[in-house]
């Protein structure tokens, strides 16, 4: 499918909303919405937009994790299960 194909007018969404959340909702694909001739908003069905936050959240771990090792604030994976395997050892002892 063509993106032309999912680009509307704030009017054209204003006449046909229940067909625009019909065909969202259906096609699971973003529909554009103009204003003046200018992209304003991005229409989303649910699903997808559950979606993207959750993938939006991993990147922002991933993220922090490459943050958190370019600033050497990283184990080594050794390093990582070493201090694992004591922290299990001394639990053990307890």
């Amino acid at each position: 499918m063509n993106i032309k194909d999912d680009i509307r007018s704030i009017s054209y969404i204003k006449a046909n909303a229940a067909e625009i959340l019909a065909q969202v909702n259906e096609t699971h694909r973003p529909v554009y919405v103009t204003q003046n001739g200018e992209a304003k908003a991005v229409l989303l069905d649910t699903d997808s937009f559950e979606k993207m936050k959750k993938a939006f959240g991993l990147l922002k771990l991933l993220a922090q994790g490459e943050r958190d090792a370019a600033d050497g604030k990283a184990l080594s994976q050794e390093e990582f299960f070493l201090s694992v395997e004591r922290d299990l050892a001394t639990r053990d002892h307890d």
